[in-house]
């Protein structure tokens, strides 16, 4: 069982806002508030139409929820929430545009910007207007190949001002990673970029803007930030971002869009084929991240809050949200460890963060390098750090209260791109167990299932949601009769949305993920999460990162799989088979001796997607012989390389 780590003072409890949202209910007579934080989940995931509406009046969302709350409430491929209500999303985030801070831009090179809540409402309707003026209207399509600047927040609200539907890639995809996602979609504007800067290198962008253009007729007008060169001209076919902002009209309005109205689509990753674009509504993204961000990270009035992402990924739109809720967000664009691991920990202190969010693996690569942020920096102001990407280690945990504060609420969070938020999260008013996501998502019926369908506790099985919540996708594009959309969620427990994630709701109600359903391993018909091997192997200061697969072997005239561990090494370690012995030991004993792998394979680098996450399906398919459909969806593809034709797994059993 794991070990508990930390509690919130009482005085913190009483404090939150979920508890002052519990109490409104508890004012109504909907619920017996008595600070179970369980409890209060049970009740929401119950009655998840009166959950949602109280919610919108207690927050008071700016906009006109009609009559009714959920459309078929007990259907989740039929469901929907407010289908006659009417929103803005960037009404929402811009309302009272004062003189407190709204955004803080930190860049690789030391460059710094901060723009207030009335200069960036300024800008965001100037931007719809020059919007506008280039023939912009409801529904049509506006994409950023963008850094993660504040641009790019700019264009996407003043994309929801006037009814358009905001698009981003991160500028580390190549020509044909954009076109696999913008090529679907046809913009009629594009943003770019002139290049960007990375781990202290210049990356020149010019050419890929041009034939981005040429591939996309769609795009009828282009912008350029000048991010290297601050006095670049622009080309005849582009219009400098400033100087749109100069010659627009601004609009006076936000324009009204129904709550499922279409806000951004966003892919998903795209290692196994073509990815698929997932259409998000305005009014469901917008309730859903109020909700994390006020009654499950305690954001309000005046926090900072931080997430390390691009902008292509889901975080980076989770954080957008929290002007929201009146906070100021903090962007980064560059390497988090360039010139070193101080880097961000740095800016933390700096900026008095209220809340740091990062990755997983950005928490162990800090604790591996042996820089303790709590040795170095001061981090008095830091409330909480929110953890994603991957599972946390136990390893993490222990990091994180020993190096870097040993009082702050440590959230551990697992949803994604499919929802644009999270099924399992923080709970401000929880204690923290090692190893362990502390609770479901308010309003958010999540069970896990065993194979027969049937919920279980302490036991691993299939993480599912059985009701409808706002965020689900409004579809996926050019998918006109859902058949797609309906595969990727519903097929496996019919009706039952099947998220892919392997995992164990425990006897306190706390959640662990084991990895993803599909990349599960079954030695000798058992089905065991790669997760625990990760948490023994990744403990190692010899080991910089590790990835699992299975590969299936025919023993004793039947199918089995056997398990294949792929290592990267520390500098100057060797795999030699002292380690081996050592490794399979720790797996032994901290899992079970299925999980000990048949083969330990040093590899020189381990491909992951662009978001950070390492990639088992890519690596299982080339070891079976298969080729990766789009290596433009990872960071590093020349790494496959490493794992063909692989001597070791060409041994019989």
């Amino acid at each position: 069982m794991s070990s508990y780590l930390w509690k919130p003072s009482q005085n913190r409890c009483d404090q939150s806002s979920v508890s002052q949202f519990a109490q409104t209910l508890a004012d109504q007579g909907l619920v017996d508030w008595q600070g179970d934080f369980h409890a209060l989940w049970q009740w929401s995931a119950d009655q998840p139409d009166i959950f949602w509406d109280q919610f919108w009046d207690w927050h008071g969302l700016i906009g006109d929820k009609g009559e009714v709350i959920c459309k078929n409430p007990d259907q989740m491929t039929g469901g929907q929430f407010y289908p006659d209500g009417i929103l803005n999303y960037a009404e929402n985030l811009l309302a009272d545009a004062d003189d407190s801070p709204a955004i803080i831009a930190w860049r690789e090179d030391g460059g710094r910007q901060a723009i207030t809540r009335a200069e960036c409402k300024q800008r965001v309707m100037a931007m719809a207007g020059w919007l506008k003026s280039q023939g912009v209207g409801k529904g049509d399509r506006v994409a950023a190949y963008i850094p993660n600047i504040p641009e790019a927040v700019i264009l996407l609200l003043a994309s929801s001002a006037i009814g358009a539907v905001f698009s981003s890639c991160s500028t580390d995809f190549g020509l044909n990673g954009v076109l696999d996602r913008f090529g679907q979609i046809k913009p009629k504007v594009l943003m770019v970029v002139d290049g960007y800067r990375y781990n202290g290198k210049t990356i020149d962008r010019r050419d890929i803007n041009r034939q981005l253009r040429a591939e996309m007729p769609s795009v009828v007008a282009s912008l350029i930030v000048p991010f290297l060169d601050p006095d670049i001209k622009p080309d005849d076919k582009e219009t400098r971002f400033d100087d749109a902002l100069n010659m627009a009209t601004p609009v006076d309005h936000f324009e009204p869009t129904a709550f499922n109205d279409p806000l951004y689509i966003l892919y998903s990753s795209g290692t196994t084929g073509a990815p698929k674009c997932i259409v998000h509504g305005g009014g469901g993204s917008l309730i859903q991240h109020i909700k994390e961000h006020r009654l499950h990270s305690d954001h309000g009035t005046g926090d900072t809050v931080f997430y390390f992402t691009t902008c292509g990924w889901m975080m980076w739109n989770w954080l957008v949200s929290a002007l929201a809720v009146k906070a100021a967000i903090v962007l980064y664009e560059g390497n988090p460890f360039y010139p070193g691991p101080e880097r961000l920990w740095q800016m933390a202190a700096d900026e008095k963060l209220d809340t740091f969010g990062t990755s997983a693996k950005f928490i162990d690569a800090t604790r591996k390098s042996g820089y303790r942020p709590c040795d170095n920096v001061d981090l008095t102001h830091l409330q909480r750090i929110c953890s994603t990407g991957s599972p946390l280690t136990e390893d993490g945990f222990d990091f994180v209260y020993n190096a870097i504060k040993p009082d702050l609420h440590l959230a551990s969070i697992s949803g994604g791109t499919d929802l644009v938020s999270c099924f399992v999260l923080g709970a401000p008013t929880l204690p923290v167990y090692k190893g362990e996501i502390q609770a479901r998502g308010l309003g958010m019926a999540v069970a896990v299932w065993d194979e027969n369908g049937q919920p279980v506790i302490d036991q691993q099985g299939e993480l599912v949601c059985t009701r409808p919540f706002p965020s689900m996708p409004i579809g996926f594009w050019n998918d006109p009769d859902d058949e797609k959309y309906r595969a990727a969620y519903f097929d496996h427990f019919p009706g039952i949305w099947r998220h892919g994630d392997w995992a164990t709701l425990t006897s306190r109600q706390g959640l662990v993920i084991h990895g993803r359903s599909d990349a599960t391993l079954n030695p000798g018909g058992v089905r065991i999460g790669t997760a625990e091997i990760y948490r023994q192997v990744e403990a190692f200061d010899d080991i910089h990162e590790a990835l699992v697969v299975g590969q299936n072997i025919i023993h004793d005239g039947q199918q089995d799989m056997r398990v294949i561990l792929f290592v990267r090494l520390a500098d100057k370690v060797t795999l030699d088979d002292d380690l081996k012995k050592t490794l399979s030991r720790a797996i032994r004993e901290g899992a079970t001796p299925r999980h000990v792998p048949y083969a330990i394979i040093a590899v020189p680098d381990i491909p992951r997607t662009r978001s950070g996450k390492i990639t088992e399906l890519a690596v299982r398919d080339i070891i079976l012989g298969k080729e990766v459909k789009n290596t433009e969806a990872l960071a590093n593809p020349e790494a496959l390389e490493y794992f063909r034709n692989l001597e070791q797994l060409n041994e019989s059993d």
